[in-house]
């Protein structure tokens, strides 16, 4: 097989790729947050004391944030439900029961819970994006057995 050599003919080095050269859609940054500790919730209105948090500065206000978030999901009782969503600083962006939830038929089974969410800030502040959790009765789970959960938050351009 023939070799071929590359040559850098003028190409300067600090002239890579700017934003503005990206198209529509291309992947500006990434942030993610990740968090093993195993976390509890008695709370009926959404709380965020899951430890999946992050902030992240969008570089024009027409780009969107893509949030991806995994974790494990669990209630100490049969029949009762965990809710999970994904807040923009104060805002719920899922629906008054959030995006996820995990029915727990036995006491001794969790599953993965995985969001996904599309967001439209419209801002160049940095912005905080988390995981919230609330229970419909008894004591809900996020990370049980400290498994590892994850946030990451895509800065997708506009």
């Amino acid at each position: 097989m023939p070799l071929t050599f590359l040559r850098n003919l003028g190409i300067v080095s600090a002239a890579g790729i700017t934003t503005t050269k990206l198209g529509a859609g291309a992947v500006l940054q990434v942030v993610t947050a990740t968090d093993s500790t195993e976390r509890t919730t008695t709370s009926t209105s959404f709380v965020t004391s899951t430890g999946l948090s992050l902030s992240i500065t969008p570089s024009s206000a027409s780009n969107k944030i893509f949030l991806v978030s995994s974790h494990t999901g669990y209630n100490d009782t049969a029949g009762q439900i965990t809710f999970y969503t994904l807040y923009r600083d104060s805002t719920n962006l899922g629906a008054t029961n959030g995006f996820g939830i995990y029915r727990t038929s036995s006491t001794t089974d969790e599953n993965c819970i995985s969001m996904s969410h599309l967001d439209s800030p419209s801002s160049t502040s940095a912005i905080t994006y988390a995981v919230y959790f609330k229970v419909s009765a008894n004591t809900g789970y996020v990370n049980k057995g400290s498994l590892k959960g994850t946030l990451t938050a895509f800065e997708i351009a506009g």
